[in-house]
């Protein structure tokens, strides 16, 4: 209750002041620096999400963060046509263009996103006039490249017959889907097609002073703002999750198009999101962010609904939803992951097996019973692709939860995020680890 009379008293115009007295970040400057615009379309379920540690990578090797955007869609096609992300990412190219004064921008594109993008790309030789690169992450195959454009093809594990014809095709097969886009050895070869020279470094390098931060708050799966809500930022204690202040040191109104920021941050800080709808809060946490991003995706879902609302909720127990944007092995033994709450291991070769491609775990108290279960994944969510679930019991108001991941191919290295354990039937608790190590 502390936390909704809070909520209800900050006023609506410091919101509108401090979303409107924060000054544009350095990055975006008209000036390109010799480098292009880069676009990225996501695959099915996804989001700017996927690219985002690529985006802070660009960065860290020149490029202007406000050049890096995303074109989101509702890959379920339910409030959008082909016809009409088509024409929503001509705008994109076109604004993009003007504001950088480039010549054409480079594309990429994973998964579902590939065959549209490859549809795209053939539709107009004006539209493929305005690409430089095209990026083919683990999607569609093709006889040829798309619309006469240059493309690099990247692939992960599965068919060595998958190919798109006259490009260079490069093949990862220890990868899986997700980790293709995300990959410190993906962005190498994108680095180098697009600027014909090997990046300076591929780590999400910290930058030196203040960072900014911005992105947008959208329904999942469907990437439509979350129009209504609003957008409070903590800075919280790493050790307790716990707020720092009673008042939030950025707030934002959200319009229709799910747009926050800018805010000035501390990239070493641990940052709470709050996303608050008018029966609950969501609160969202991340590592810290190292350096400027305008690409952090707040994913939530109206109350009771989406797939979020199939998890039981009561005041007893906490419901976590933990998200990376490199799949979850809990079947691969040494060389897998190891997702642990306050020292219970999550994944087994059940619930998170190599196979399911599982980004999103969904962990509540199935059947409120207090108990835990961790035999088989919850079925509705296992259904799903990329996401799976399980049952396990984690007392609300007790002590917090400490969250460790202990990434493979990380040589034993471990994040760490700790929330406080609110109760399910006020507060919805999303966890983002960095997929990359380092």
């Amino acid at each position: 209750m502390k936390l909704r009379r809070l909520v209800a008293s900050l006023a609506v115009s410091t919101a509108v002041l401090l979303a409107g007295a924060l000054p544009a970040p350095a990055a975006q400057a008209q000036e390109t620096g010799g480098r292009r615009p880069v676009v990225f379309v996501h695959g099915f379920s996804g989001s700017a999400a996927q690219f985002d540690t690529q985006a802070r990578r660009l960065a860290g090797n020149g490029y202007r963060i406000g050049l890096i955007e995303a074109h989101e869609y509702d890959s379920l096609f339910q409030v959008n046509t082909r016809e009409q992300v088509y024409a929503g990412l001509d705008a994109r190219i076109d604004r993009l263009l003007a504001r950088s004064r480039a010549d054409k921008v480079d594309l990429l594109a994973h998964s579902l996103g590939t065959s549209l993008m490859q549809e795209y790309l053939r539709s107009s030789p004006e539209r493929a006039a305005k690409v430089a690169h095209y990026v083919n992450l683990d999607g569609a195959s093709s006889a040829d490249q798309p619309g006469g454009v240059p493309t690099l093809a990247v692939w992960g594990e599965g068919s060595a017959e998958r190919q798109v014809g006259g490009a260079e095709n490069v093949r990862f097969p220890e990868m899986s889907h997700t980790q293709v886009v995300s990959s410190p050895e993906t962005f190498t070869r994108f680095y180098e097609f697009f600027t014909g020279r090997r990046p300076r470094t591929t780590d999400v390098a910290e930058e030196r002073g203040p960072v900014w931060l911005s992105g947008r708050a959208v329904l999942f799966p469907s990437n439509v703002g979350a129009e209504g809500t609003r957008v409070e930022v903590y800075r919280v204690d790493p050790r307790t999750g716990e707020r720092g202040s009673k008042r939030p040191v950025a707030a934002f109104l959200i319009g229709q198009d799910g747009s926050w920021g800018p805010f000035r941050g501390d990239g070493d800080a641990h940052y709470e999101f709050a996303v608050v709808w008018p029966t609950s809060v969501h609160h969202l946490y991340f590592q810290p962010f190292r350096r400027s991003d305008a690409l952090v995706r707040l994913l939530t879902s109206r109350p009771g609904e989406g797939v979020s609302g199939l998890m039981e909720s009561s005041e007893r127990h906490t419901n976590l939803v933990i998200n990376r944007q490199k799949e979850w092995w809990g079947d691969q033994g040494a060389a897998g992951d190891s997702l642990r709450v306050n020292g219970l291991e999550l994944l087994n070769p059940a619930n998170a097996p190599r196979a399911k491609r599982a980004i999103g775990i969904f962990v509540y108290d199935a059947g409120v019973d207090g108990v835990t279960d961790l035999a088989a994944p919850i079925p509705q969510f296992f259904a799903q692709p990329f996401l799976t679930a399980m049952d396990a019991f984690l007392p609300a108001k007790r002590r917090p939860l400490t969250v460790v991941s202990t990434p493979r191919g990380g040589h034993g290295e471990r994040d760490v995020l700790t929330v406080p354990a609110l109760p399910s039937n006020g507060h919805r608790i999303s966890i983002n680890f960095d997929d990359y190590t380092g």
